[in-house]
């Protein structure tokens, strides 16, 4: 069972970038300047933000659906950044060079496994994990610290 993995919509970040640093306090969000690169996971490109570049730390609803897994998490986003097109079955190296929650939901949105494992395995999980009629849709988190990374679902 092939899959896809999301990215975020560029078009959905764009305008924080115009806002103040205030205005971005008030949206739960900052602006900071990538200081180390690997370390700044944009959503949007699916890569890590270069030394130097300008990227939005907010807090982002990944799981909005009406559940008692609804959750929001710190996302990051990189300016300018455009949103990246990933091929049916393949797991960029931003999610592959880290360690990898995989969480496993079903049609009613309550997770249903999860499993943590080194991001090169995520391609071999993730398809053996859709084999399972019951999961409708995974969510990846990084293990370390934390932050959504993306959803996939089952590739049509």
């Amino acid at each position: 069972m092939s899959f896809q993995i999301h990215s975020l919509p560029a078009e959905d970040f764009a305008d924080l970038f115009d806002l103040s640093d205030a205005e971005l306090v008030d949206k739960n969000a900052c602006r900071q300047i990538v200081q180390s690169k690997p370390g700044t996971p944009c959503r949007v490109s699916m890569a890590d933000a270069e030394v130097g570049e300008t990227v939005i730390l907010l807090n982002y609803a990944h799981q909005p659906e009406q559940s008692p897994y609804r959750a929001t998490h710190a996302i990051f986003v990189r300016e300018g950044a455009q949103q990246a097109k990933l091929p049916v079955g393949v797991v960029p190296e931003v999610l592959r060079s880290r360690v990898i929650s995989l969480r496993l939901f079903d049609s009613d949105h309550m997770m249903i496994d999860a499993d943590i494992l080194q991001g090169d395995d995520l391609a071999d999980a993730i398809t053996t994990a859709f084999e399972n009629d019951q999961v409708a849709y995974a969510h990846l988190h990084n293990a370390k610290p934390g932050c959504f990374a993306a959803s996939v679902t089952r590739a049509h």
